[in-house]
């Protein structure tokens, strides 16, 4: 998964140009010609959206924006590639928009799979998280 960051301050900045729109749009179009795009959006502000904070005293629900915020993902991609090199190499030739400030950071977070659980979780739950991935579509 490749997220796209950006701060709090960053939110008020609107929506992106045409120009920008349409240089997202041929990259990933790119990313779509060579196989490797399974998925991706641009998410609302943080203003639209609200946050589920747990304690120990209970859980509660914050509505948004949140502004003092140092990152908030932006936007995403699920990608289908061989490494994490191939990852970084894809997401160097991302369209830039400095109207979103100086520096836009691209994270890149391999899934886990559930063999990586193998050490620490029985044959028997591990068999039935697969069965839920797959009936949920995510298999």
């Amino acid at each position: 998964m490749v997220t796209t960051k950006g701060t709090g301050a960053d939110e008020d900045k609107g929506r992106p140009s045409q120009e920008m729109f349409e240089k997202m749009q041929a990259y990933n179009e790119q990313l779509v010609n060579a196989g490797i795009l399974l998925g991706g959006e641009g998410l609302k502000p943080s203003s639209a959206g609200a946050q589920v904070v747990f304690t120990a005293g209970g859980t509660s629900v914050v509505d948004g924006p949140f502004t003092e915020s140092k990152e908030i993902i932006a936007g995403y991609w699920i990608w289908e590639v061989s490494s994490l090199a191939e990852a970084a190499e894809w997401a160097r030739r991302c369209p830039f928009d400095p109207q979103y400030g100086a520096t836009q950071t691209l994270e890149i977070r391999p899934f886990f799979d559930m063999a990586d659980f193998a050490e620490t979780v029985d044959p028997a739950t591990l068999k039935k998280s697969r069965q839920l991935q797959e009936r949920g579509g995510e298999g």
